[in-house]
């Protein structure tokens, strides 16, 4: 009995020791899956730890479940013709649960086969129904509405997405100086209503003072009073030898 028993113990103790030069097992790591084929077909998934496996016979392909990051240069072209160049980035997961199916009809360069090129039409797609002014302006509204035809696009290649965003936008330099000489016709008419404005003000102090002096015929204190309060600046004067310098009516 003792001889079996310490058979046995010595067949385990070859066993441990041949087992990982023999390619029988294999470690998924946290965040993975493991997609275990047979002669090159699919045969089973293999959640995140160790998994058995037969040497030779079968492999272990491990794809990535966490959220990953993808990011493009994307290039279209805005409802009003002009050229749009975009900096994308894109955080997406796999969907575990269809990593066999993900495996089998897209393989594991699933990201350039179906994510890029997806980035690259919803952009485009959304680019499309904005002119590039707006897209400048209605920068949030352009980002949802990217992130929705993205989502539509992946989640049929059991691709999720988490979050998108435009990192910037960048036109030609037509453009870009059409935008700055509009800037500064901008400016130059907010200057000029300034100026009117200002020019009006004047102009009905100056016909206040006519009228009171066709109302008068003279220089009345009336009139001598509003002068000083046009030239005032804002101090009263030291001296004045007991005369109110405004004089203020009271009822």
């Amino acid at each position: 009995m003792i001889k079996i028993n310490s058979r046995i113990i010595l067949v385990a103790v070859l066993i441990l020791f041949i087992l990982p030069f023999t390619g029988a097992w294999a470690i998924v790591g946290a965040g993975h899956v493991g997609v275990v084929t047979r002669l090159g077909a699919v045969n089973r998934v293999a959640n995140p730890g160790f998994t058995l496996k037969i040497p030779l016979v079968e492999s272990v392909v491990s794809m990535e479940t966490r959220t990953q990051k993808e990011q493009v240069e994307a290039t279209a072209a805005s409802s009003d013709l002009q050229e749009v160049k975009s900096t994308i980035a894109l955080n997406y997961h796999l969907n575990g649960n269809k990593a066999v199916d993900v495996y089998q009809n897209i393989g594991i360069n699933y990201r350039e086969r179906v994510v890029d090129p997806a980035m690259q039409e919803a952009f485009k797609a959304t680019t499309a129904q904005f002119t590039a002014e707006d897209l400048i302006v209605k920068r949030e509204k352009v980002r949802e509405i990217t992130l929705i035809e993205l989502k539509n696009r992946l989640e049929k290649y059991n691709v999720f997405v988490d979050d998108l965003n435009i990192v910037n936008f960048d036109f030609s330099k037509d453009f870009n100086d059409a935008i700055e000489q509009k800037q500064v016709a901008q400016q130059n008419l907010e200057r000029a209503k300034i100026e009117a404005e200002t020019a009006k003000t004047q102009a009905n102090g100056q016909a206040q003072s006519q009228q009171i002096l066709r109302n008068t015929g003279s220089l009345s204190a009336e009139y001598l009073q509003f002068l000083a309060v046009q030239k005032w600046d804002g101090k009263l004067p030291n001296a004045t030898n007991g005369v109110p310098f405004i004089n203020i009516p009271t009822r």
